[in-house]
């Protein structure tokens, strides 16, 4: 009964996706030095440049040498050519990456403990891109950036966001992924245009504040991995939620007023302790995509399981395997690791399965590792 997906220990399938990657790479090599040593690369970059001489209408005695193509001066010949074909259009190109990038602020790098200092000064952005740092504070001053609309901010050191993440009435995204938050700022609820959330990965998040029902644009949500041990009352609050993956939490029942949710499309449970689930999710009459848990499931609504139901219906079949013992010297991997992996490792396979016309009816070690 159901689509039952048998899902082998994550470490198992990374040592298996890992030893094939190599092997891949090593393959490719071979063929990268094979066709280096073959005139079929050359004869192929040769025709590519006469028919590219071809369209742009520059004549045979400019790109030929005693009758034969000479590749030596495509640099030179196509780029004066492109020069005036197509004048100002490289400037334009190059003046609106300027322009964007007048707007967004980019760090990254473990070497940085804290936001530079000027940063004050910037005022007019409008992202922020701040990742695999090693920065704890976000200062209270980010309420004088009124024209933020992205703030993300996965994998750093961030122990809390302050109240004045409130004030940015024109934010959209946040992003706070795999960093150690315990707590979310209530004011976040004051930023009512807000359309995607995620706080996913921090581990120890076991609440969202109740003024987040404010949100009532907010389309995606992702609080995996953390210790939810219910679904939020203001994520339910969220009319537009067409996404939200609460897997790998500490649920053992859903709402039975879940159906209040009737935008919802994806819904990703996996990785909790429900035993059944409830009736209601069949009112969500736009639901396309359920993933659970199966192993502690004893109830199950029928029509989930029918064939005929729009609803892509998966449970995942914990399979224990020994794990792989690790290699003498190297790191231990932290959870926060093994999360993202598992959630990069799900994503890739969610993606797989809304472009196939039915949900696979079992999927082994091989084939499952074979997606990636």
């Amino acid at each position: 009964m159901g689509h039952k997906v048998v899902v082998f220990d994550i470490s198992v399938v990374r040592a298996l996706w890992e030893t094939r990657v190599k092997k891949h790479k090593a393959r490719q090599k071979k063929e990268e030095e094979r066709l280096e040593r073959s005139a079929l690369e050359k004869i192929k970059e040769e025709w590519n440049f006469v028919a590219e001489c071809r369209r742009r209408g520059i004549p045979q005695a400019q790109y030929c040498r005693n009758g034969f193509p000479d590749t030596s001066a495509s640099a030179g010949l196509l780029g004066r050519t492109e020069g005036r074909a197509l004048p100002g259009q490289g400037r334009l190109a190059r003046d609106a990456r300027q322009r964007r990038s007048r707007f967004v602020f980019e760090l990254s790098g473990e070497h940085w403990t804290e936001l530079p200092e000027s940063l004050k000064e910037q005022t007019h952005l409008k992202e922020w891109h701040v990742s695999n740092t090693l920065v704890q504070i976000i200062p209270t001053y980010i309420e004088l950036f009124q024209a933020m609309r992205i703030l993300d901010l996965p994998r750093n050191q961030i122990s809390s966001l302050p109240a004045e993440i409130g004030c940015l009435k024109n934010l959209r995204e946040l992003n706070v992924s795999f960093n150690h938050l315990r707590s979310v700022p209530p004011e976040l609820g004051d930023c009512e245009t807000l359309e995607r959330l995620d706080c996913s990965g921090n581990l120890e998040l076991t609440e969202l504040p109740f003024e987040l029902s404010n949100l009532k644009r907010v389309t995606f949500v992702d609080i995996s991995a953390n210790k939810f041990s219910s679904v939020p009352i203001c994520v339910l609050r969220m009319s537009s939620l067409q996404w939200l993956d609460i897997s790998s939490n500490h649920l053992s029942d859903l709402p039975q007023d879940i159906d209040r949710l009737e935008e919802l499309q994806s819904f990703l449970l996996y990785k909790n302790q429900l035993t059944y689930l409830p009736h209601a999710l069949l009112n969500l009459k736009k639901l396309t995509l359920l993933v659970v848990s199966g192993d502690r499931l004893v109830e199950v609504p029928t029509a989930l399981c029918d064939s005929s139901t729009p609803v892509r219906f998966v449970s995942l079949m914990d399979n224990p395997i020994d794990k792989t013992p690790s290699q003498e010297g190297q790191e231990t991997e932290t959870e926060q690791d093994r999360q993202h992996f598992d959630k990069e490792f799900m994503r890739a396979y969610i993606e797989d399965l809304q472009e196939r016309e039915s949900v696979p009816s079992y999927t082994t070690k091989v084939s499952f590792s074979l997606q990636l």
